[in-house]
């Protein structure tokens, strides 16, 4: 038995949120019905629109690396949702892809939405991590770069899903009836990464 916790993928500090991208990949997906198929796509066609081609190939790998851990239904409705929805929707996805991404959502933004805390700030995230590098020796590995890196893109995608104010206040979220269906569906249930009193 290996009781060691499964290491942290770290490898989201390409772009922030990403949902302007779904909303490019997601036609894309549900013609082909194959992720690799959409990657190679994307790339040969620019279809992101990257100035650069390695820009291009590092935004495209990291969007269907994400919208992967989608459910078909939710890629199929990311492209016909409003920005907001489309915001929740990626931000579940990240949540999903990233553990270290949904233990802050889970252990940190809601749980102080539901103690009436109102913000959370980067000593809220330099705390967790401490918590968490106890457990996962890779977290000590990442050089002071990546680490401020990894809270700054972070802190971006809560802004840009519209869980957070710029400032750090939470702003609670106000589900859709289809995307809270959606992130209901999972067991346990993706309403817990949100700031929202719904169960």
């Amino acid at each position: 038995m290996n009781d060691q916790p499964q290491r942290y993928a770290l490898s989201f500090t390409t772009g922030g949120l990403l949902e302007r991208e779904a909303a490019v990949l997601a036609p894309v997906y549900i013609e082909h019905r194959d992720w690799a198929k959409v990657r190679d796509l994307a790339v040969e066609q620019n279809v992101l629109q990257a100035r650069a081609y390695r820009t291009g190939v590092r935004l495209v790998r990291e969007t269907v690396k994400r919208m992967s851990a989608l459910a078909d239904r939710e890629v199929e409705i990311l492209a016909d949702v409003t920005a907001t929805e489309r915001g929740h929707l990626m931000w579940a996805a990240a949540c999903r892809r990233y553990d270290f991404i949904g233990e802050f959502a889970e252990e940190v933004l809601r749980e102080r939405f539901l103690t009436l805390a109102g913000t959370v700030s980067y000593e809220d995230y330099d705390s967790f991590y401490r918590a968490k590098a106890m457990w996962h020796d890779e977290l000590d590995a990442v050089s002071a770069t990546t680490y401020k890196k990894l809270r700054q893109v972070l802190f971006k995608m809560m802004v840009e899903a519209g869980l957070l104010t710029a400032k750090g206040a939470i702003e609670p979220a106000l589900l859709s009836a289809r995307v809270g269906e959606c992130l209901t569906e999972r067991t346990p249930s993706d309403i817990r990464f949100f700031p929202t009193r719904v169960v």
